[in-house]
């Protein structure tokens, strides 16, 4: 099968949402299939096209927002090159600029289109409007979603409940939609396949001892992952346990303001933020943890926490719909509700070893159940049901008309 992946963002980007969608790729090609990309060029202002690695970059305008760009809508030179490809199916991960693009290429050349869900935006309308005009906002937000994820696509995938919830309960839509967790490739975290000469490097980069415990934040730095949360919590610790540290890892618009958060707490010693790092590198940061906490109450699904379970790591998250199915009690991690609840967590979790280990064991055969193949595999079956249900276009009605007429006078 010709499959065509259309995103806002890609590699060399570092986002869970490009992750999932390298996984993907992967996983599809390992198959047999040939997958090609339509992306967003985030180097320069000219087209780019791959040829080995099948992924055509459209220029677009700087957003200001990280380091997205804003493309054009039906950007017609690079209408040729897609329908050469001879696509048999589209998979849009976008709702913006790439995704109306996608849709109004589908609809010209009758090619049956499917739709990720990734982002829970109405946990999102507040940053932008800061409270005023919020449930005309909302409302117009339902609108646009409901267009793009149900008026203009053939069928639908979220990766949770909480997401299948919103369109079903919320937005009352009739269609199908399917629930897949978003996979990854487990293998590259799993701890046999750590990097020992670079964990060695990291740990003596960062001045930690073997007596550190390690509590692994990974994400961007942004309001929406309310790292504040995790930040009070790692200062209480503190107090009876110096030996705790913080890792934060990634990049975003709130690092200097919640950097300087942590100086005026003088926890500057113990919380550490890595910024920006390599995709390939990622592993190697969750292996220098203990555990991973998360309290962001934003995510569809979160897929730092798979990642993490995949290296072995119990994940601490605050109780939110998007961790319930994933995370736990006793098993691989625990679920909290308040700083003081995950404080005694952590402090449970460092004084119990046979504890951290049974949990470190139940973190990774968790983590197994989202493995890029099963993933990759219920994708495929949306494609072929995409694809059988597909209305033949207008030409495809008159051709078979003519071949029924023409065995007819036969």
């Amino acid at each position: 099968m010709r499959i065509g992946i259309f995103t806002e963002t890609y590699t060399p980007y570092i986002s869970g949402l490009v992750t999932s969608e390298l996984m993907l790729k992967n996983a599809l090609e390992k198959k047999g299939h040939e997958v090609y990309v339509v992306t967003a060029n985030l180097k320069d202002f000219h087209y780019d096209y791959d040829k080995k690695e099948k992924v055509l970059r459209i220029p677009g305008i700087p957003t200001g927002i990280y380091d997205s760009r804003l493309t054009s809508i039906y950007p017609i030179q690079a209408v040729n090159k897609i329908r050469s490809w001879k696509l048999d199916v589209i998979h849009c991960q976008t709702e913006f600029a790439i995704g109306t693009f996608a849709r109004l290429f589908a609809k010209q050349y009758n090619i049956p289109i499917v739709h990720t869900y990734h982002t829970m935006y109405e946990d999102y309308v507040y940053y932008i409007t800061k409270g005023y005009f919020d449930k005309s906002s909302k409302k117009l937000l339902e609108y646009l979603t409901k267009f793009y994820c149900d008026k203009t696509i053939n069928e639908l995938i979220v990766p949770t409940k909480k997401a299948y919830d919103l369109f079903k309960e919320k937005y009352n839509v009739e269609r199908n939609i399917h629930i897949i967790p978003t996979g990854i490739e487990v293998d590259r975290f799993y701890e046999e396949n750590k990097n020992q000469k670079q964990i060695f490097k990291l740990k003596k980069q960062y001045k930690f001892s073997h007596k550190d415990f390690i509590c692994v934040f990974v994400g961007r730095i942004a309001e929406e992952k309310n790292i504040p949360f995790i930040i009070n919590v790692t200062e209480k610790i503190i107090k009876e346990k110096p030996n705790m540290k913080l890792l934060i890892i990634g990049d975003g618009p709130d690092k200097e303001k919640y950097e300087n958060m942590v100086i005026k707490k003088h926890c500057e010693n113990n919380i550490i933020f890595t910024g920006k790092v390599p995709w390939d590198d990622v592993p190697s940061y969750y292996h220098l943890g203990d555990i991973f906490m998360s309290a962001s109450t934003t995510e569809t699904q979160g897929l730092t926490i798979i990642e993490a379970m995949a290296a072995g790591l119990p994940a601490l998250c605050i109780n939110d719909e998007s961790f319930v199915n994933t995370v736990i009690d006793g098993l691989n991690g625990y679920l909290f509700n308040s700083e003081e609840e995950a404080k005694e967590i952590v402090l449970k979790i460092m004084n119990d070893k046979k504890l951290q280990t049974s949990l470190s064991k139940g973190a990774k055969t968790s983590a197994e159940m989202h493995s890029s193949k099963y993933f990759a595999e219920k994708v495929f079956d949306v494609y072929k049901l995409a694809i059988k249900n597909r209305k033949p276009s207008y030409k495809e009605k008159i051709t078979k008309f003519f071949k029924g007429a023409c065995s007819w006078k036969k």
